[in-house]
């Protein structure tokens, strides 16, 4: 299993966390969510098929695009 942090601009509140939360969770391969809010951090842990791509693409399909 992998595990990738993000820093998330975009995150200013507990509805972005649950947001960020749920879809997140709903991608195949995606095995735990956590977010930071004060320090605007997203923890995702993996394993196929999911992947780092993946996972940016839909941090910006939501409007929660890290920052690289």
């Amino acid at each position: 299993m992998s595990e990738v942090n993000y820093y998330v601009p975009g995150i200013s509140c507990h509805h972005c966390v649950m947001t960020i939360t749920n879809e997140l969770a709903e991608l195949d391969g995606v095995k735990s969510v956590h977010v930071d809010l004060e320090g605007k951090q997203v923890s995702v842990s993996y394993e196929p098929p999911a992947d780092e791509t993946a996972i940016v693409e839909l941090l910006k399909e939501i409007n929660y695009p890290p920052q690289l």
